[in-house]
């Protein structure tokens, strides 16, 4: 794969188009250099990196800032001369492909995955199954009278008043029982067992 690396890589004739003028170079502050450089030679390490990574422009334009990272990092160390600073350049832009191109290797591939949000719950179902049956246990647990006004209120969606008229006791009893059996019911619950 290095042999592909190196045969893509520019002949150092191409920096022909970047500027010499550097008379001024050292006036300038870390930023103004590194946008100097950036301007200098951005395009045709994209070039070279887009060659590199067969096209994939995304993954081209990500090795070109981790390049410049680099090079913002390095940038005491780096030649005066902005046009001497392409070699460096272009050896670090390879480096980071080749580095890219293992990373990727070194992991599984990524696998497109359904929005699993939409798909339904394997354990819902049983869940609900489950619940269903501690449930109907439990309230075989309760008295004749609290069973009713839980099935009326909670089951059926009776208002106090319609199930007091269902069952033909007085609206307070329905309140009344109706608060004893859900405490029942909830010790009833957390004492029978699935089977």
């Amino acid at each position: 794969m290095s042999n592909s690396l190196e045969a893509s890589m520019p002949a150092m004739h191409d920096d022909a188009a970047v500027s010499t003028s550097d008379d001024d170079s050292a006036d300038w502050t870390p930023d103004e250099r590194m946008r100097r450089i950036h301007e200098a030679h951005a395009g045709p390490v994209l070039r070279f990196l887009m060659r590199l990574t067969l096209g994939d422009q995304d993954l081209a334009e990500d090795l070109l800032q981790e390049t410049m990272l680099r090079a913002w990092r390095n940038l005491e160390h780096l030649p005066p001369e902005i046009a001497r600073v392409a070699p460096w350049l272009y050896t670090v832009a390879r480096n980071v492909a080749i580095d890219a191109a293992r990373a990727r290797r070194a992991r599984p591939p990524e696998v497109a995955v359904a929005d699993i949000t939409r798909l339904p719950q394997p354990g819902d179902a049983v869940d609900g199954l489950v619940s269903g049956h501690i449930v109907r246990q439990a309230l075989t647990r309760l008295s004749p009278e609290h069973r009713a006004v839980l099935i009326e209120v909670y089951f059926r969606g009776s208002s106090t008043a319609e199930a007091a008229a269902r069952l033909g006791i007085p609206e307070g009893t329905v309140k009344s029982r109706a608060y004893y059996a859900v405490r029942s019911m909830r010790a009833a619950v957390g004492s029978v067992e699935p089977e």
